[in-house]
């Protein structure tokens, strides 16, 4: 495929990550010999998107406290266009402007990312645990590589979101973290960077100063209650990178200067899985390693 050491990087769709900087930085390493493969999701773009088109947005958050997002299929016409549409063609054109060729790409393009659809959900509502059937989200069972493979050969950037294909052969939604954990994982990349509006996993997250250096995650189960919300969701996609292969997992800030630099350099949260007979723990240290 390519030599030099693949990296898949996440951009987060928080408002906040900057993912014009983004692009400046992959384009910096790209020019430089790093191989780089670009996921995305669109949170902020899909909220917008959906309140301008009057689609009701929910979240739904399961008894571990893992939420993801209702997907009904106006939301899920709402996904495809927001990430296609929108979010994909801005950082396809940005890298350009770079002088970095890109493809953007979707999980259905070539069959690329296979998922069976969830056929129920359980949820928390109003306290009580309920099951949800009509939901468009699917769990991600095959990764096809052919076509990111030869983009990298070529020297492009892949650029890829979902939806994926289910077993029926129609768009589900699935979720980009873990996305680009089974791609990073079936293109045998290096490095998996998760891109994101915080400076990584807080030990409060109420504090931003409360960074912690390392997260080691449980090998199996939902991690510690004290992640929430998005960041629980890009922790079991950390560990799904580590078990398949991938050396080195960091959820890192999206937002600052050089983003991708900075994190392959270090910073933000290093993700390692527990021993299975060691108590899982975090090391909360408010230095970024250099």
């Amino acid at each position: 495929m390519t030599t030099a050491p693949l990296t898949v990087v996440k951009c987060g769709g928080n408002p906040a990550v900057d993912a014009a900087g983004i692009c400046a930085d992959i384009a910096c390493l790209v020019h430089e010999g790093h191989s780089i493969v670009l996921v995305h999701g669109g949170s902020g773009e899909i909220r917008r998107l959906a309140g301008e088109l009057g689609v009701p947005q929910r979240t739904l958050v399961a008894p571990d406290n893992v939420s993801t997002r209702y997907t009904d299929p106006a939301t899920l016409e709402v996904v495809v266009l927001a990430l296609a549409g929108s979010v994909k063609p801005k950082l396809v054109t940005e890298l350009a402007r770079h002088d970095v060729p890109a493809v953007g790409l979707t999980g259905m393009d070539g069959g690329m990312l296979r998922a069976r659809r969830k056929s129920a959900i359980r949820a928390v509502v109003d306290g009580r645990t309920v099951l949800v059937r009509d939901n468009h989200s699917g769990r991600l069972t095959t990764v096809r590589t052919e076509l990111p493979e030869a983009l990298l050969r070529l020297g492009h950037v892949p650029v890829i979101s979902p939806p994926a294909i289910d077993e029926h052969d129609r768009p589900v939604n699935v979720d980009a973290d873990r996305v680009a954990a089974a791609l990073a994982v079936a293109l045998c990349a290096d490095q998996l960077l998760l891109l994101t509006g915080a400076p990584g996993v807080l030990a409060d997250v109420d504090d931003p100063t409360s960074l912690q250096s390392t997260y080691c995650i449980a090998p199996a189960g939902p991690p510690d209650p004290s992640a929430t919300g998005g960041m629980a969701l890009k922790l079991i996609a950390a560990r799904e990178a580590l078990t398949g292969g991938v050396g080195t997992v960091r959820i890192a800030d999206g937002r600052g200067p050089a983003p991708v630099s900075q994190a392959l350099a270090g910073a933000g949260t290093t993700v390692r899985i527990a021993p299975a007979e060691e108590p899982v723990h975090s090391s909360r240290e408010m230095e970024i390693r250099a």
